[in-house]
């Protein structure tokens, strides 16, 4: 599929000059501070050295008083809790942290992850009912419940209080709870609007910490848990994101929990430095498979374990669960591209809305996301659950995917997420008006623009400006992440070496060799995954232009530098 290669706003000269000046480095690394809205020589500072103490007072998030009052009352009266979470990655590091912290100050204290296929997403009524038969009378919710107004005024009712602790966008109504968190709230002023949802719950804590006067050495001791959830939810690492991430990074790479060890070891990223994508693609697809495939319980068991033979067990399963999820998943999508491919009316639409009451309900989230890289358009993946179509929905840039669908509310049994991710439920028998009228909307209101993917591109550069000083400032802007991705640079007029190969078991692969005209900087090595076709370009002796990354590659026992190509095109195109 053709690319098109943004240049990012440079923003304003002068700030560049000034910055540059100010930090004494390349025009091209101010110019990648000035992209992220860092325009003084203090907030570089800040930027390149986050410092807990950067964090905010948790007591400006709104209701924190009443939480902290809330959760106090529970200890001091040794009242039965329940930490509640849902069955993803955020979920169950939600509940891991919150249920880690109290077990050591509530004797009968207990975590419910619903059952993804018999409860379904939020809170369930099945749960309400076990807590208030069970003589529960405190739930802490983490990273659901905004939007559960009816079911936690019956609760209530009921005699079981709620404090929520959430990070999604609430409806027309507050929950009745004790106290909610949610910094996207109504009136809520706390600096920051993008926590995840354990981000949420570490705030609690930290507020409870500062009430009780806690070394906060104890919370810093689950910011591996905290890291893990920002990374497995996409939410922007900026601003405090970035300070936990950081932190929680470095918990993760010297001294994580047992379980997320054990989680480590089965991913095989043990003894390299982990990085927020080795999260992304390894360690939370593992955290999610049991969710997927039998019951998100099992991850709440292996994060929260301090027996190694314990741990490893559950590793073993859960590494099992994974597998099949990467079989369901390969399968699944296939079906799901055939559809398309197979009929021509669904090829010429603006949307995708697939349907099949035989696909897995717990991959049709990734199921949406493969077809919405294939085709680049608003994605529906829909399968039977209990007698309703549910599934999971992708976006693409800049289209407002949660918006487009809440103007078919009206067909909708429940629907919830964000601007690029979404989960729905619906009667089967409205499937085909939704996809007509889903269809109708996206056409009405996407862009030429947003039905091509972009890569953005932070700065022009020629390879010989590629040092290891450069690269190892580069890394300094790490942990990388939504709006503060790895920079993404474009060198025109290279040339093979002549020696750059197809690689890769089908040969599907490009290892380059490039070098530029007229200078005598050396051979620079690429990789080009699934590039291919771009063989006979790089192998004709014209010039191309490459866009790409730049990594580290180890072969051998000796690390050098390596493009990681993004794109490749002819010369006179860029």
């Amino acid at each position: 599929m053709d690319k098109i290669w943004d240049l990012k706003k440079q923003g304003d000269q002068n700030e560049v000059k000034h910055l540059s000046a100010a930090l004494n480095v390349n025009m091209v690394i101010a110019r990648l501070l000035v992209q992220r809205g860092i325009k003084t020589y203090n907030e570089a500072k800040a930027f390149f050295r986050p410092r807990l103490s950067d964090l905010h007072d948790p007591f400006l998030m709104k209701d924190m008083d009443k939480a902290v009052e809330r959760l106090q009352r529970a200890v001091d009266n040794q009242e039965k809790v329940i930490v509640y979470g849902d069955y993803d990655v955020d979920g169950t590091t939600s509940v891991a942290l919150m249920y880690q912290f109290l077990k050591q100050r509530i004797k009968e204290i207990e975590y419910y992850i619903p059952d993804r296929y018999s409860e379904g997403y939020g809170i369930s009524p099945k749960s309400i009912d076990y807590a208030v038969e069970n003589g529960f009378t405190l739930v802490v919710a983490l990273d659901c419940g905004i939007k559960a107004v009816e079911k936690i005024g019956k609760a209530k009712e009921r005699g079981l209080d709620f404090i929520i602790c959430d990070h999604h966008n609430p409806g027309d109504q507050i929950p009745p709870a004790a106290a909610v968190l949610d910094p996207k709230q109504p009136e809520c002023n706390y600096p920051y609007k993008e926590l995840s949802g354990c981000g949420v719950g570490f705030k609690l804590l930290q507020a409870y910490s500062k009430h009780n006067d806690i070394d906060y050495e104890e919370i810093y001791d689950l910011l591996d848990l905290v890291a893990v959830s920002i990374a497995a939810d996409i939410v922007p690492i900026t601003g405090e994101n970035r300070v936990l991430a950081y932190y929680g990074l470095k918990k993760l790479n010297s001294n994580p929990g047992v379980g997320l060890q054990t989680i480590i070891n089965f991913a095989g990223i043990n003894g390299s430095e982990i990085t927020i994508s080795d999260i992304v693609f390894k360690i939370g697809p593992r955290l999610n498979a049991s969710g997927r495939i039998e019951h998100g319980k099992k991850s709440v068991q292996i994060l929260v374990s301090d027996d190694e033979d314990k741990s490893d067990l559950l590793g073993e399963e859960i590494d099992s669960f994974n597998e099949i999820r990467k079989t369901l998943d390969r399968d699944i999508t296939q079906e799901a591209l055939d559809m398309i491919e197979g009929n021509e009316e669904l090829k010429d639409m603006n949307s995708t809305v697939l349907y099949n009451r035989d696909w897995h309900k717990g991959v049709v989230g990734i199921v949406a996301s493969r077809v919405t890289e294939q085709y680049y358009r608003p994605t529906v993946i829909l399968t039977e659950s209990n007698g309703m179509a549910t599934g999971s929905a992708r976006s693409v840039r800049d289209f407002d995917l949660y918006e487009a669908i809440g103007q078919c509310s009206d067909l909708l049994e429940s629907y919830g997420g964000h601007m690029y991710a979404a989960g729905l439920t619906m009667r089967i028998e409205n499937i085909p008006a939704f996809k007509q009228r889903f269809e109708e909307i996206v056409t009405r209101q996407i862009t030429d623009q947003q039905q091509i993917q972009t890569v953005e591109v932070d700065a022009k550069i020629t390879l010989s400006e590629i040092t290891p000083r450069f690269f190892r400032i580069l890394k300094q802007f790490a942990p990388f992440g939504p709006h503060n991705m790895t920079p993404v640079f474009v060198t025109e007029d290279v040339f093979d070496a002549g020696t750059s190969r197809l690689v890769g078991k089908n040969k599907e692969h490009l290892k380059l060799d490039l070098v530029e005209p007229d200078v005598n900087s050396g051979i620079f090595p690429g990789i080009a995954f699934n590039q291919s076709d771009a063989y006979d370009l790089i192998t004709s002796g014209s010039p191309f232009d490459i866009c790409y990354s730049i990594t580290e590659n180890e072969y051998r026992g000796k690390t050098n530098l390596q493009l990681f190509i993004r794109d490749i095109k002819k010369r006179d195109i860029f």
